[in-house]
């Protein structure tokens, strides 16, 4: 797998990668990596995520950083925060690009995620 993009969780002042948190996107999934003595590492198919929003606070505006929200259909992250990185409206709209190619690769339409298990009918009478 090749790597698409990769950057750090930045510090809101003054923009610099001093933290702990990794995040790496390759032509199939986001991994976000966190810890320093004990890490945690999530991995979301970019098939699986759903939409993208860009946040950009004042101060996020001023050090050139944003948060990329991914909401997603993964039960155990149903959102995945891309906080505090350098350039965030490149790197949403990469993002988007390769959340699509991945879908038509996979021959994976949104609508298959349209229904929720609520919407199911499990063979009850009304």
């Amino acid at each position: 797998m090749d790597i698409i993009w990769n950057d750090r969780k930045r510090l809101l002042l003054f923009g610099l990668p001093w933290t702990f948190t990794k995040y790496t996107c390759t032509s199939e999934k986001l991994i976000l990596e966190s810890g320093v003595f004990s890490t945690k590492e999530e991995e979301i198919r970019l098939y699986r995520i759903m939409d993208l929003t860009l946040e950009r606070s004042f101060l996020q505006r001023i050090f050139g950083l944003g948060t990329i929200i991914c909401d997603t259909v993964d039960k155990s992250t149903p959102k995945l925060y891309i906080q505090n990185i350098k350039g965030a409206k490149q790197v949403k709209e990469m993002l988007s690009e390769a959340v699509e190619a991945e879908r038509v690769k996979k021959r994976v339409s949104s609508r298959e995620y349209m229904a929720t298990e609520d919407d199911c009918d499990h063979g009850e009478e009304e």
